[in-house]
């Protein structure tokens, strides 16, 4: 980060070491035989450089976003690790070989590191433990879990950074959810067709999708190296308040996909998508099997911890 440089042309994304990284090997060391076996295991093989996990493209896209940017903003990855720094050293010298310039790390020795994520001022958390990233998001921070993809993206495909959201309990509360799952598709249509004109509540990812807004804000929106997607559960009509009220927010989204219940996995993958956030479980195992995906443990659909996998749900639910 420059000196001086203002607020408002900042995007700071703080992820765990296990989502940076394939830490599949040490990390059974530790499950399977304790702590000192894992720091033993992770010293004696502190030259062998990690493979990328599911959100390094992302990292390194993100990053990637700085040369464009120029003086005028700054994107910045830090290291937020469970990891001591003995442990830690290894996911560093990793990150400096795999050209990842980050400059900024904590270490806290088996501690949840989600007390740093606001400490740093980061706008998303990513960490593939889901009690560091309820903390997080209880906190104030945009967090998700990151799952396992079949198909990791390459950062080398496309420079431009393409994010896909949903709306319900991720850019928006989960007050239309919550009626949804008590009064049913009828009422809930009805109820967002009265209040087409009144702004939905901001949710959890909101700060984020300003921060990124920000950022756009920067580029002509044909020559933008950003790009955003909200792809939801809704259809008409339903809509109307969605549209309203990024318009009352002043938020540019460059694609808007309302799929009345349709499986998003096919249309995230014709967006490309870089990284998608989602609250229901079963949407985030979908389309994990296309692109990254965040799981995003808030509001009415994840009462405590992540919910268990299921093989289906209504197609009309409008998360």
């Amino acid at each position: 980060m420059h000196p001086g440089l203002p607020e408002s042309v900042r995007l700071i994304v703080a992820i765990s070491s296990r989502a940076l990284f394939d830490l599949s090997e040490s990390h059974q060391v530790f499950e399977t035989q304790g702590v000192d076996a894992y720091r033993n295991f992770q010293v004696a093989h502190e030259n062998d450089i990690l493979e990328p996990g599911v959100a390094f493209a992302l990292a390194k896209k993100l990053m990637s976003l700085n040369t464009a940017l120029g003086d005028r903003g700054r994107v910045e990855v830090i290291l937020i690790s469970r990891n001591s720094s003995d442990t830690g050293l290894r996911v560093l010298t990793s990150a400096h070989h795999h050209g990842l310039d980050i400059a900024r790390a904590a270490f806290t020795g088996g501690a949840s590191p989600y007390r740093y994520v606001s400490a740093f001022g980061a706008h998303l958390f990513l960490s593939a433990d889901p009690r560091d990233v309820r903390s997080a998001l209880t906190a104030g921070c945009a967090a998700a879990t990151v799952l396992p993809a079949a198909f990791p993206a390459d950062p080398e495909e496309d420079e431009q950074v393409r994010i896909a959201f949903d709306g319900d309990a991720v850019l928006f509360s989960d007050d239309a959810e919550r009626l949804f799952r008590r009064e049913g598709l009828e009422v809930f249509n009805a109820t967002e067709l009265a209040s087409a004109h009144e702004p939905l509540p901001g949710g959890p990812f909101k700060g984020l999708l300003v921060a990124i807004h920000q950022l756009q804000a920067l580029f002509p929106p044909e020559a933008s190296p950003l790009r955003t997607a909200l792809v939801t559960s809704r259809g008409t009509p339903s809509h109307e308040r969605v549209i309203r009220t990024l318009r009352a927010w002043d938020i540019r989204i460059d694609e808007a996909l309302f799929l009345g219940g349709l499986d998003k996995g096919r249309f995230l993958a014709a967006f490309d998508a870089d990284i998608f956030f989602d609250d229901q479980r079963v949407h985030c195992d979908a389309a994990s099997r296309h692109v990254a995906t965040g799981h995003v443990p808030h509001g009415v659909a994840n009462p405590e911890g992540d919910p268990p996998i299921r093989m289906a749900e209504s197609a009309d639910n409008p998360g």
